[in-house]
């Protein structure tokens, strides 16, 4: 079979009230990992839940291996996995209860199911917990056996919504590594407002804000795109407003000297600042925020 692909063009989803959630947008996906970017409330939740055909955009078109899955959406469910946002589970069941009842709601024999768990199981390092009522289970335990569900039946596409909220730093340095390599040979797309749960894994980045596809590239190329204009440099504390309401400052962290800023800016934004090499959250908050400022003269 060839390779999955998906075609939105065009996508616009509005809601009772005229609220907009998507705006004109089109994005290509194919195998590898894409990290969706953006602030909440970007439209970045709506956007997944017309992936996994929950719901439908007001207008545009959205294709599956080239064929329209508004129209047809039975293939791309059967191959797309899908863990929204807030996943919800039967507190009683085990995790391999649970697991069962859902692959056998997908209809997976029997036999297939156990193999399958078993197998997902040890991927998402549950083995230790598997008899335990998920009742008993922690956060980052739980969007693990989100993963394990939207896996069950081998899907090529995987759309998961903030798979990382409420989870301590190792786990989420664990998940982030399981959906790197689950990638390699299928469509994963990572909805996410923190820069650090794509920027280690993600070969490729969307970056949405207000219901608009604000930027897409690699990493290097978003970061090209910033070469010369990120400084850091040291004010008083009583000077930090005054910094704040000319440029984007990225982080502000207070030092025995005062406070060290991290600024976007076409030029020095003070004598001492001193040019630095730029980072993906800094191309991030350019693309929400807009282009780091310039002097008069060059504009």
């Amino acid at each position: 079979m060839t390779e999955p692909t998906i075609e939105l063009d065009g996508i616009g989803k509005e809601y009772r009230g005229g609220k907009r959630a998507l705006d004109d947008l089109t994005l290509h996906l194919r195998p590898g990992l894409t990290g969706l970017l953006g602030p909440n409330g970007a439209g970045k939740s709506s956007l997944m839940r017309i992936l996994a055909t929950v719901t439908r955009p007001t207008r545009g078109s959205y294709r599956y291996r080239g064929v329209d899955a508004l129209a047809a959406p039975d293939q791309v469910r059967r191959e797309l996995g899908y863990l929204p946002q807030d996943f919800g589970v039967y507190p009683n069941l085990t995790a391999r209860e649970f697991l069962a009842y859902l692959a056998a709601a997908k209809g997976l024999s029997a036999r297939s199911a156990r193999d399958r768990i078993d197998q997902l199981i040890e991927l998402v390092n549950l083995t230790e917990a598997v008899r335990r009522p998920l009742r008993g289970y922690s956060g980052g335990m739980l969007r693990r056996v989100g993963i394990a569900q939207a896996l069950l039946a081998d899907p090529k596409v995987l759309v998961v919504d903030e798979p990382t909220a409420g989870l301590d730093p190792e786990e989420r340095v664990r998940l982030r590594n399981l959906l790197g390599e689950l990638a390699a040979d299928r469509i994963v797309l990572l909805s996410t407002h923190i820069v650090s749960d794509v920027e280690a894994t993600a070969a490729d980045l969307a970056v949405l804000a207000h219901g608009r596809l604000l930027r897409r590239g690699t990493p290097d190329q978003l970061l090209r795109e910033l070469d010369g204009q990120v400084w850091e440099t040291v004010v008083a504390p009583a000077e930090v407003p005054a910094v704040q309401a000319r440029y984007q400052v990225g982080r502000a962290v207070r030092t025995a000297d005062g406070v060290r800023l991290r600024v976007l800016a076409g030029h020095p934004p003070t004598p001492d600042a001193v040019n630095v090499a730029p980072d993906l959250e800094d191309a991030y908050l350019t693309a929400v925020y807009g282009a780091p400022a310039w002097p008069e003269a060059l504009r």
